[in-house]
């Protein structure tokens, strides 16, 4: 690489120098989905933004290690209220069992992402899986003076914390003196001391199903800890770079910071990126407000915003034309746009693979290309320049359609250069699929499905009810509906 990759740093406002701690190695970690419900658009767009900089990083030569969590326990809306529980109120909903719940909707989750072509971490840890380790750092907080016991319950002493010099509110800017100004009134009510406190371990009521035994009782752990003791674990006491989307800065991130600091010593984090948000028609999406769409409606169709289905990489296409920390907008014109550039770009693709070279020496394509290439590097070394990269990649698109034409020479050297970087940045980095390839994933889908659908017919025909109906439900609950008619049975994803 001849020029630095700048990486823009929440935590100073600033693009910087990135500087790994370890030589050609980068540890990053990333928030991971809360598998209460179906992952939604918006969360697809944060985790793709992601998916976009480990693949960069990757082919800019880094190792990298990549840990995105699974929060599977402790996500509470309000910390004086255990029956805020999203979990435990999600199961009530749904007459399931908590832990059905975070099964059903971590499979939900993990198809949807495959859907959208976004690569695994290296490590997917849960909350559930580190219950141990979150007990063990909460003691340690206690005894170094950063945190008091209540009534079962463990809180972090924002105020001792600030005492010490080191800060709270550093992240989201916040005046943490004026936050305590404007709630003093309130201190001393309920459990907490004050009310910017946050929860390092819940007391469980009689009723919370969710609930592990602990120093102070049966509780589970609150939901800052758990990003703090698995990132730590897995990527060290500090590590290159944490992600997550920009709703998640406060005060999630912020008590990460914090617990960081007092229970290892030092910031945990040398570069925070902040993924930004993704509107529909202009407005936010929300369901209360009825402007809102699931990932698989927008794949599949069945939505009354869009006018017809749009394929999963027309929709990462889309969403790569905004750099991550823009506001993404998506409408119907917005969509069909995307589809429109994808299919040119789709076109190229396919065209220049089928080129053969039309000079026995180097033509003008020599330089343009070399120069063509050091931008496209510079827009992934600027902050992860997703919509710079493709504006560059389609300069390319109009060089391969005049070679085809006849309109320009290109040499077997200018074409092997220009085929390999092409692949490389459209396949590799923004992670876009071809319609064969897609075709080929949705070949291999069906033929699964068929199994199960022809193992259903079997198992009906033997009367064995119970299985006929598991296979049936279990394909709901990821989204594909099996209908029964004269003909046989067929499958729709919803």
């Amino acid at each position: 690489m001849n020029h630095q990759l700048k990486i823009f740093n929440s935590l100073t406002g600033e693009k910087e120098v990135f500087v790994p701690l370890h030589a050609n190695h980068v540890g990053m970690y990333v928030c991971g989905p809360t598998v209460y419900s179906n992952v939604h658009l918006g969360n697809v767009r944060t985790f793709m933004s992601f998916d976009f900089v480990y693949r960069a990083l990757k082919f800019l030569g880094y190792k990298v290690r990549y840990v995105r969590n699974i929060t599977d326990a402790g996500h509470l809306t309000d910390d004086g209220d255990v029956n805020n529980d999203r979990f435990v109120k999600q199961s009530r909903l749904e007459k399931l069992e908590p832990m059905e719940i975070v099964q059903k909707y971590t499979v939900d989750f993990h198809k949807v992402l495959e859907i959208f072509n976004l690569l695994p971490p290296t490590i997917e840890p849960t909350a559930t899986g580190h219950i141990l380790e979150q007990i063990q750092l909460t003691e340690k907080l206690l005894k170094d003076g950063f945190a008091y016991e209540s009534n079962g319950s463990v809180y972090f002493d924002v105020l001792e914390y600030n005492r010490r010099g080191l800060n709270y509110g550093e992240l989201s800017r916040r005046n943490i003196e004026e936050l305590f100004a404007n709630t003093r009134d309130l201190d001393g009510q309920g459990e907490k001391r004050n009310p910017q406190d946050f929860a390092l371990w819940k007391k469980a009521s009689p009723a919370h199903i969710m609930r592990w035994a602990s120093p102070w009782g049966d509780g589970f752990p609150g939901w800052h800890l758990e990003c703090t003791v698995m990132s730590t674990k897995y990527l060290g006491n500090q590590f290159d770079i944490h992600g997550g989307g920009m709703d998640l800065k406060f005060p999630h991130h912020e008590c990460e910071i914090a617990q960081g600091k007092a229970g290892h010593g030092e910031s945990p984090v040398r570069y925070w990126m902040h993924a930004n948000m993704l509107t529909m028609n202009g407005q936010r999406m929300s369901k209360s407000t009825g402007n809102y769409i699931l990932p698989m409606q927008l794949v599949s169709g069945n939505n009354t915003f869009f006018e017809k289905p749009f394929a999963p990489a027309v929709v990462r296409f889309c969403f790569m034309q905004a750099h991550y920390r823009s506001v993404l907008d998506i409408s119907n014109e917005a969509m069909l746009a995307a589809e429109r550039g994808f299919a040119r770009l789709m076109e190229a693709m396919k065209t220049i693979n089928e080129l053969t070279p039309t000079s026995n020496t180097p033509t003008a394509l020599t330089t343009m290309i070399e120069n063509w290439k050091d931008k496209c590097y510079d827009a992934l070394l600027d902050d992860f320049n997703s919509p710079m990269l493709i504006a560059h990649l389609f300069e390319a698109v109009k060089w391969i359609f005049q070679v085809k034409n006849d309109e320009e020479k290109i040499s077997a050297a200018e074409l092997k250069e220009l085929q390999t970087l092409m692949n490389a940045f459209v396949f590799d980095v923004l992670g876009l699929q071809s319609e064969e390839q897609t075709n080929n994933y949705n070949d291999k889908l069906d033929g699964v499905l068929q199994l199960l659908i022809n193992m259903r017919e079997e198992a009906r025909a033997n009367k064995d009810w119970t299985l006929s109906d598991k296979i049936r439900n279990e394909l709901l609950t990821i989204g594909i509906q099996l209908k029964d008619g004269k003909e046989g049975t067929s499958y729709n994803v919803i």
